[in-house]
């Protein structure tokens, strides 16, 4: 069988486009708010119950999702998690009211809990240690991606018929997608069209991995762990910025800043784009920091997550603008911000676990993240009708600032992520 060259890259690329489904899935919702709500008449505060229902169910299932990856593996266990969330988002297109639209996307929760941990795993299989901050950079930029996609998508279907048809449709792409990746993904070990120098440099990157922890660690040790904590509450403090992005951005746009359908249409997935910029840029800042600064690859990941927290700054100030241009900008420069610190969070939890640990750290982690998002939506919802978004806007920067001071305090360098001098010159070719 003829072997490809740069297979690493083309299994990632399977990874992002999974994570597009997923984040497109998620997103719908929030750009089809205003007409859902109209048309099943929801309250604001109704709209966060059900924004809280998937927030809920997919904090509770990351760490069992993470598990189940790390026991039945990337391949199978992420196929049979997509599969649900595609039913689950084309079964939304049946909601009658706010209830059943919330069990619905509970269930959506509940699957899609799977896509980060999954990513994060398949980039520790497939990239030595050194490449890893770029390769979780690209799959990272599929969440982005899709919330970017979806305002177009959702707006196109309001046009040639009405918002249900948006829930078929990303249901759709995601059962096309399992089929794709069942047909396509494999372990390193096991793909035939893998050549052996590409797996030679994978293998040689990740020898400083083996053998550190071969018995996988139970959830409870886990959570006894300052390394786990190093990563869980600077999760939990900046996750609610990113879900605040994804749910509330298009109803902010039309309720606070008057937009209309197409300017909605228009303006609303620009700070998606950014965050594009910030996944894939924040995932090339951690070797560069690491090469041109001198700084050990662990504290160059530390610097990239304070880049992103610095950058909060911008959308914590969308209430001193009266121009809802500036208003979008500010919210890019808040798009840019957060994926270029949580792509770094991600590359620093792939550094301190192995390869039979890190989905279930990621999912424990993620847990946190979106038990944090929780809490913030269900004030989010009752404090923006009292005092408009722009308050709520600077404690997520607030947020952001504390999560890096907790992980510059926490987070420890391990031997575990470097290489052996030898291996370095190889790796730094690759």
């Amino acid at each position: 069988m003829k072997k490809l060259r740069g297979m690493r890259w083309w299994m990632i690329s399977l990874v992002t486009a999974g994570l597009i489904v997923n984040y497109l899935a998620r997103n719908t919702l929030s750009v089809a708010a205003p007409s859902i709500m109209q048309e099943l008449n929801i309250s604001t505060q109704q709209y966060s119950y059900v924004v809280v229902a998937w927030q809920i169910c997919y904090a509770v299932t990351q760490p069992v999702a993470g598990y189940l990856l790390d026991l039945i593996g990337t391949k199978l266990g992420f196929a049979l998690f997509a599969l649900v969330w595609s039913l689950a988002c084309a079964a939304a297109a049946m909601a009658t009211g706010w209830q059943n639209l919330a069990v619905l996307r509970g269930v959506l929760g509940l699957a899609e809990s799977a896509g980060i941990p999954a990513g994060v795993k398949a980039s520790t299989e497939w990239f030595p240690a050194k490449e890893r901050s770029v390769a979780i950079g690209w799959f990272n930029i599929g969440s982005s991606i899709g919330a970017l996609c979806a305002p177009p998508l959702v707006v196109w279907a309001l046009l040639h018929g009405n918002w249900r048809w948006a829930f078929v449709i990303v249901g759709v792409l995601g059962l096309v997608w399992v089929l794709v990746w069942l047909a396509l993904y494999k372990h390193p070990s096991r793909q035939p069209r893998l050549s052996d120098a590409e797996r030679d440099l994978i293998h040689r990157g990740q020898n400083h991995e083996m053998g550190q922890r071969a018995n996988k660690t139970r959830w409870l040790a886990m959570l006894k762990n300052r390394d786990f904590w190093s990563i869980a509450i600077p999760r939990f403090l900046s996750e609610p910025a990113w879900q605040t992005f994804n749910a509330w951005i298009p109803l902010y746009m039309a309720t606070e800043r008057h937009m209309n359908l197409k300017e909605i249409a228009l303006f609303a997935w620009l700070p998606f784009l950014a965050a594009d910029v910030g996944c894939v840029l924040g995932g090339y800042l951690s070797p560069i920091f690491h090469r041109h600064i001198g700084v050990s690859l662990f504290a160059s990941r530390k610097m990239v997550f304070g880049v992103g927290a610095l950058c909060m700054i911008g959308p914590a100030c969308v209430g001193m603008v009266a121009s809802p241009y500036a208003a979008i900008g500010l919210l890019c420069v808040g798009g840019f911000a957060h994926q270029t610190l949580s792509g770094a969070l991600y590359s620093i939890t792939s550094d301190v676990f192995p390869q039979n640990e890190v989905a279930t750290a990621t999912g424990l982690a993620g847990m946190t993240g979106y038990l944090g998002a929780t809490l913030f939506t269900l004030l989010f919802g009752v404090i923006v009708t009292q005092t408009g978004y722009a308050p709520l806007f600077v404690v997520l920067a607030v947020f952001d600032i504390l999560a890096l001071f907790v992980l510059l305090v926490l987070a420890r360098e391990r031997r575990i992520q470097e290489q052996p001098t030898s291996d370095q010159p190889e790796a730094q070719r690759a």
